[in-house]
């Protein structure tokens, strides 16, 4: 596990979402997670649902089923599968500035909780999945352990996770992993063996993992251009940059961090299918 400096706590997370949040509207778009390039030839908008396409196939959903959205950002993801699927879904996030622009519809809920200590009933849904949210679970096992509770036996997991790679040279863990994890407030940053262990130590059995790091990677290069794109239109990116109180700021460099990490190996990107017993 790559582990920041500085301590990383759900009120960090909660706190950076809050403060970048007309950054994160405006760079990655309602659905606030990556791209999934299946031909190479989709448009922007096709492939980050082309990502939701991904974890419901391996969901396996049906209709009817109860899915739990765990970090779900905007809610854009999870109201897209409640449309599609004619599933209901429960999407949970920390940040605040979220929730407020959550717009629930027919099949889905939102709710300010921390996953951590979320207060669902054992055994209330079908599936769960998480995108891009695990890694900024202060306690992953406790992570790991709540899906598996509120899982009914049969239930699924899946898992879209920013994974270190398996071995990491020492200067990719210094200029890379390590400051992605501090300045993108992850507490921590597991590999693929590590979130195996996870899973299993919590109950689960893991039925797949894919490693599709070089369909979603391009979606860096996108976030790079639109920030750069409004610097020189938008003067609220020049006013955040420039302001020394401002400590979400670092982050407009941690996104060229990131392209790095994916082209060194440094980083990859794991869809990972947990699946507990009947």
């Amino acid at each position: 596990m790559i582990f920041p400096k500085t301590v990383q706590t759900s009120a960090a997370v909660a706190a950076h979402y809050d403060r970048l949040d007309v950054f994160y509207r405006d760079v990655w778009g309602e659905h606030v997670h990556h791209g999934y390039w299946e031909t190479g030839r989709e448009s922007v908008e096709e492939a980050v649902e082309g990502l939701i396409r991904l974890v419901a196939a391996r969901l396996e959903l049906a209709a009817g089923q109860r899915v739990v959205d765990i970090g779900c950002g905007y809610g854009a993801s999870a109201r897209f599968l409640a449309e599609r699927y004619g599933v209901d879904v429960t999407g949970v996030t920390i940040s605040a500035a979220q929730l407020a622009r959550a717009r629930p519809g027919a099949g889905a809920r939102f709710l300010l909780v921390d996953w951590l200590a979320n207060g669902f009933e054992d055994e209330e849904f079908d599936r769960a999945y998480a995108i891009e949210s695990s890694e900024h679970m202060p306690d992953k096992e406790r992570f790991f352990g709540e899906a598996f509770r509120v899982l009914k036996p049969g239930g699924r997991l899946v898992v879209c996770a920013w994974l270190a790679g398996d071995a990491p040279a020492g200067w990719e863990v210094r200029h890379l992993l390590e400051p992605i994890c501090r300045e993108g407030r992850l507490p921590g940053m597991g590999s693929e063996a590590e979130y195996r262990a996870l899973g299993e130590a919590a109950g689960f059995k893991v039925v797949a993992v894919e490693d599709i790091s070089k369909r979603v990677s391009r979606t860096w290069g996108i976030c790079a251009r639109r920030f750069l794109g409004r610097v020189f239109t938008d003067g609220r990116y020049i006013r955040m940059l420039v302001d020394g109180s401002e400590a979400d700021r670092i982050f407009a460099v941690t996104v060229f961090r990131l392209m790095a990490a994916y082209r060194t190996g440094a980083m990859r990107y794991g869809v990972l299918v947990y699946e507990k017993g009947c």
